[in-house]
C-alpha cells in the first residue's frame, strides 16, 4: 500500500506541471493580454499605473500599445513581469507555487490566497448544500426505486428525476427567479443575505440564510440529485441480482436482512468512493452561470472575470490549487476502495 502510495505522488509532479505548462503556453499565444487591458482602461479614464505582481503569462505581441511612448510602455511590462522570457517567467513561477505563493492579482492588487479565501463561502454555501441534499435525499431514493424496480412508484420517480436532469441548472435557475422571485416574491432575488443582517438576530440570521439560498441551490441540486439517486438504485439491481443474495434468502433471512446486512455495502461501493471527491469539490465547486444569475461572489464569477479580463497569476493561481487538490482527492477516493472492500488490491 505504501508503494502504492509513493508511486502515485511520484505520478502527481508530471501530471501538475503538464497541466500548467500546457495551459502557460496557450496563454502565450491569447490576444488582449494584461498590457493592452492596462492600456485599454487608461484610454477609457483610468490614472495611474494600478496593481500589479509578479507575470505568469501574457499576449506574443500587444496592438493596443501602438502609440504609447516605448519608455512608458516598458515600464508597464516590466510592472507585470513581461519583459523577462517566457521561459525565465514561467521557472519562476513554479518556484513560487512549490512555496504555495500563488502570486498576486494584476487588476485587484490583492493575493491570489486573500481573494479564494473572500470568495470561498459562497462557493462552499453551494457546494455543501448541494453534496448533502443529493446523498441524504437520492441515496435513500435509490434504494427505495430499486427494491420496488417496476413498480409504479419506481417509474413516476424516475421521470421526474429525468425531467429534472434534462433541465439545466441555469434554466430551472430563470424559471424559479421569475415566478418566485418576481411574480409571487416568495424569495429574494440576489445575495445570500439582506441589507440588515448586521441588525439581525441569530435566529432571524439563519432564518435570511435560508431564505436566500433555497432557489440557487434547487437549481443547482436537480443534476446531480438525478445522478446519484439513478446511479445508487442501479448499483442496488446490479447486486440484488447476485448469486450471494440467492444464498442469504435461501438461508431464511428476511428480506430487511439481505438488503442491509449484505447488499447494502456491496452497493455502495461505487457511492462511498466517490465522498471525497463529491466533499472536497464543495468547498472549491463553482457553478459560473448560477452564481451570475444569483449575484452570488463565489470562485465561479472569480474565475470568469479573471480570464476575461487576462489576470493571468489568479488563472495559473487557482488552476494550480484546484488541480492539486483534485489529484490528492482522486488518490483518496481510490483508496477508500480498499477501505470500504477488503478484497480490493494495489498489487
Amino acid at each position: 500500500m505504501f508503494a502504492y502510495i509513493l508511486k502515485r505522488i511520484l505520478l502527481m509532479l508530471p501530471t501538475l506541471l503538464g497541466v500548467l505548462l500546457l495551459t502557460f503556453v496557450v496563454i502565450q499565444f491569447v490576444p488582449g493580454g494584461p498590457v493592452e487591458q492596462y492600456l485599454a482602461e487608461a484610454k477609457a479614464g483610468a490614472t495611474g499605473l494600478g496593481g500589479g505582481g509578479g507575470g505568469e503569462g501574457g499576449g506574443m505581441a500587444y496592438r493596443g500599445a501602438q502609440g504609447v511612448d516605448p519608455k512608458r510602455l516598458a515600464q508597464i511590462k516590466a510592472l507585470y513581469g513581461f519583459d523577462k522570457p517566457a521561459h525565465e517567467r514561467f521557472i519562476q513561477m513554479l518556484g513560487r507555487f512549490a512555496r504555495f505563493d500563488l502570486g498576486r492579482s494584476f487588476f485587484q492588487n490583492k493575493d491570489v490566497w486573500q481573494l479564494v479565501k473572500e470568495k470561498l463561502p459562497v462557493s462552499i454555501s453551494l457546494g455543501l448544500w448541494t453534496f448533502f441534499i443529493s446523498y441524504l435525499v437520492a441515496v435513500p431514493l435509490g434504494v427505495a426505486k430499486a427494491v420496488r424496480a417496476g413498480s409504479r412508484f419506481d417509474l413516476v420517480t424516475t421521470l421526474i428525476i429525468l425531467v429534472g436532469y434534462a433541465i439545466p441548472g441555469f434554466v430551472l435557475g430563470v424559471a424559479l427567479l421569475v415566478v418566485f422571485g418576481g411574480q409571487l416574491q416568495w424569495f429574494p432575488l440576489r445575495g445570500l443575505t439582506s441589507a440588515n443582517w448586521d441588525d439581525l438576530s441569530l435566529m432571524g440570521k439563519v432564518t435570511d440564510y435560508l431564505w436566500h439560498i433555497t432557489l440557487p441551490i434547487t437549481a443547482m441540486v436537480a443534476g446531480s440529485f438525478a445522478v446519484t439517486a439513478m446511479l445508487t438504485k442501479n448499483a442496488f439491481l446490479e447486486e440484488i441480482r447476485k448469486q450471494y443474495v440467492l444464498t442469504a434468502r435461501a438461508k431464511g433471512l428476511t428480506e430487511r436482512q439481505v438488503l442491509y446486512k449484505h447488499v447494502f455495502r456491496n452497493a455502495l461501493i461505487p457511492i462511498i468512493t466517490g465522498f471525497p471527491s463529491a466533499f472536497i469539490g464543495a468547498f472549491f465547486a463553482g457553478s459560473l452561470l448560477i452564481e451570475t444569475l444569483f449575484s452570488l461572489d463565489g470562485l465561479g464569477l472569480l474565475s470568469y472575470e479573471s480570464v476575461i479580463r487576462r489576470d493571468y497569476p489568479v488563472v495559473l493561481g487557482t488552476l494550480y490549487l484546484f488541480t492539486l487538490i483534485g489529484l490528492v482527492t482522486k488518490l483518496i477516493s481510490d483508496l477508500c476502495y480498499v477501505w470500504v472492500d477488503p478484497r480490493v488490491k494495489f498489487d
